[in-house]
């Protein structure tokens, strides 16, 4: 599993000595030896630690765990999470792929069908959305490659498939689950982008209101629509 690094070590983040991996991801570096598995694991807390604010940085480390134990399951998972992260997005398809092989299990599938979007291939988002292991997926995974599902729909031109395909029951605003601001955000979007601008703003008003933790801009566009109600707003995150 070990092999001869053809590359220099990136040099480590400070602050990230007492940092370690869980103990369930360290047992997969049981067949390295310890001097190894330690490079190994400071680089992928590297990676995780850099990913939302500097990817670019954080897919050097990625890779150079890859580059000392390329046949890890876990270390080809950071590699593709990170090249997501950077905008890489053959290269996270490629790798996300790679992990699913070695490790089992559905992968991360909502990723890799935003990945085939970026590339300009919906068509191979929506496969992904119908495969087998789409029935492996927790609740919060399953929601989250809907959500990428009817992105590639709209991607495609299926304004009102995008919206029949996100009316499911979790799309209830008197149930409040973690993910439900991103999928109330992506129904109104859908709903937008089919014309149908007073269900639009409901349903952003119904995101903004469960958004506790910002993760979506709901309440600008909200605002940008009462604001503007003739014209609809061009701007936040594509879904």
């Amino acid at each position: 599993m070990e092999r001869t690094p053809t590359q220099p070590a990136p040099q480590l983040p400070e602050g990230l000595e007492d940092v370690k991996l869980a103990a369930d991801v360290r047992r997969d570096f049981l067949g390295l030896r310890k001097d190894v598995a330690d490079v190994v694991s400071q680089h992928l807390v590297a990676a995780g630690s850099l990913l939302e604010d500097d990817p670019e940085r954080a897919l050097i480390h990625a890779r150079y765990a890859r580059s000392r134990a390329s046949r890890l399951a876990v270390v080809r998972e950071a590699v593709g999470l990170a090249a997501y992260h950077a905008g890489e997005w053959a290269e996270a398809i490629a790798e996300l792929r790679a992990a699913r092989r070695m490790g089992g299990g559905p992968g991360h599938l909502a990723v890799m069908a935003d990945a085939e979007r970026a590339l300009g291939r919906p068509e191979r988002a929506l496969e992904l959305a119908r495969g087998p292991e789409v029935a492996e997926l927790d609740d919060d995974e399953a929601i989250e490659l809907l959500i990428v599902a009817a992105g590639a729909r709209r991607d495609m031109g299926e304004a009102d498939a995008a919206v029949l395909s996100l009316q499911t029951p979790e799309l209830d605003p008197a149930r409040r689950q973690p993910w439900s601001p991103r999928l109330f955000y992506a129904y109104a979007d859908a709903l937008l982008g089919a014309g149908r601008r007073e269900e639009a703003v409901r349903w952003f008003l119904h995101a903004a209101e469960a958004d506790d933790d910002e993760q979506t801009d709901a309440a600008e566009r909200l605002a940008e629509l009462s604001a503007e109600p003739d014209a609809a707003p061009t701007g936040g995150p594509s879904s």
